[in-house]
């Protein structure tokens, strides 16, 4: 692939993960949600936003770690990739979750952008898995929950 496909190919696969493109966006599925509804679990579902948002966090930074070394520690399926509810989150940790999404997803795009990185090689130290494919993987995950924050805000009566 020469430079120019693989330079549009990697800035579709940050708009992507970024924006949802044709999804909303998790940045707007979560602006100005009122704190008392981050830990409401809407009737019928089975999580909380704030869960929601903290199993984004915690698998898309399980995901950029794996991507970036061989060094990272797997996580069992399901119970670490999943918070328990909570009556309450402070100002402080919500904001610390929305941050390192983003720093996840800044971290996860210079994986991409650095040239040496080849987006369709198998990961030396996976199973087959490539950046290209952690990154689709990371968009449609993202994009299933963040789907289901929309929702949830739906039911609270919290959406535009």
């Amino acid at each position: 692939m020469d430079e120019t496909q693989r330079k549009k190919l990697v800035n579709e696969l940050i708009s992507l993960i970024e924006k949802g493109n044709a999804h909303v966006s998790f940045k707007d599925s979560v602006a100005d949600l009122p704190s008392g509804l981050r830990t409401v679990i809407p009737e019928n579902l089975p999580y909380s936003i704030w869960q929601l948002v903290e199993h984004i966090r915690i698998a898309q930074k399980d995901i950029v770690d794996f991507s970036a070394s061989a060094d990272s520690k797997s996580l069992a399926w399901p119970d670490d990739y999943w918070v328990e509810p909570t009556d309450a989150v402070s100002d402080d940790d919500w904001n610390n979750a929305l941050k390192q999404i983003e720093e996840d997803q800044q971290r996860f795009q210079a994986l991409l952008e650095e040239k040496q990185n080849d987006l369709f090689a198998p990961l030396p130290w996976g199973t087959g898995q490539s950046l290209l494919r952690e990154a689709m993987l990371i968009a449609d995950h993202n994009a299933y929950h963040t789907a289901e924050i929309v929702i949830a805000r739906r039911l609270l009566k919290s959406w535009k």
